[in-house]
């Protein structure tokens, strides 16, 4: 789905900066600007700084005179208003929003596509399959740093997000609040994957653990901690407690190294 940053009236240049890094973690690059306080704001060099690596989003960043440029080619709009308005769209957690916003898409996508297949003509084994119905684009719109989002500009959207935060310290800098919509919403469409740096380690099968438990009784009997003739529930109760704790091999591995060690201590104090 299309995805767009609105900043309307921005007064700090590294807000920008750091608003393009902001969108470009969580994968998207469409940036508008409305009116901000530097008509360069693009090539200071604090919004240079504060982009770190980001630089595409900026070259690709479009800066407009009014609200009404910036949300061509986009129909759902979100306003962002930490305070709720006696008037106007309702306010409502991101998260929420966006499940619903996508599901109600998804229906509405589905239900056009069936509508476009009945319009075909079945009777020609030729007849070109239906286009793709076109997603409509989303707009996410931030006021400025200073007095937030305009009346009138959160009276135009259809949805007020309003990010949960501590009641009594609710304020947010500009760029952190485009970073929690930004993640939001990614992980709505489905988010990136986690890349491990190390593979994942190999679980000891049954055998490994219960040749671990044969070297662990004859160390734990060497040192006079079991009682062969008397061992009672110690080995089944230690059987139980690996099973939980799912063991990978590389920790079999030390495991009977510890018992090892101890057989050879054993021995060692008979002598």
């Amino acid at each position: 789905m299309k995805t767009r940053f609105v900043l309307i009236h921005t007064s700090h240049a590294g807000n920008v900066g750091a608003t393009a890094r902001a969108m470009k973690t969580m994968g998207f690059g469409d940036l508008v600007l409305v009116a901000p306080r530097w008509p360069n704001v693009l090539r200071r060099e604090e919004t240079i700084q504060r982009a770190s690596g980001a630089l595409d989003v900026l070259e690709n960043a479009r800066i407009v005179a009014t609200l009404d440029e910036a949300l061509d080619g986009v129909s759902h709009l979100c306003a962002t208003a930490m305070t709720p308005r006696d008037f106007g769209p309702p306010t409502v957690a991101p998260r929420a929003h966006f499940e619903s916003l996508l599901k109600s898409e998804l229906m509405t996508h589905s239900q056009q596509a069936l509508e476009a297949k009945n319009t075909l003509n079945i009777a020609s084994n030729e007849t070109p399959l239906a286009e793709p119905v076109a997603q409509a684009g989303v707009a996410f719109l931030f006021g400025s740093e200073r007095f937030g989002m305009a009346n009138e500009d959160v009276y135009r959207c259809h949805v007020a997000l309003s990010i949960p935060t501590n009641p009594q310290f609710s304020s947010l800098n500009l760029a952190a609040a485009v970073q929690l919509i930004a993640y939001e919403w990614r992980q709505a469409l489905g988010g990136f994957p986690v890349h491990s740096s190390t593979p994942p380690a190999q679980q000891a099968d049954a055998q490994q653990v219960a040749g671990m438990l044969a070297h662990w009784e004859q160390a734990l009997a060497a040192i006079g901690f079991l009682d062969t003739d008397a061992p009672k529930k110690l080995m089944p109760r230690l059987n139980q407690m690996f099973n939980r704790a799912q063991p990978t091999q590389e920790e079999i591995h030390i495991l009977r190294g510890v018992a090892k060690a101890m057989l050879q201590t054993a021995a060692q104090a008979k002598h």
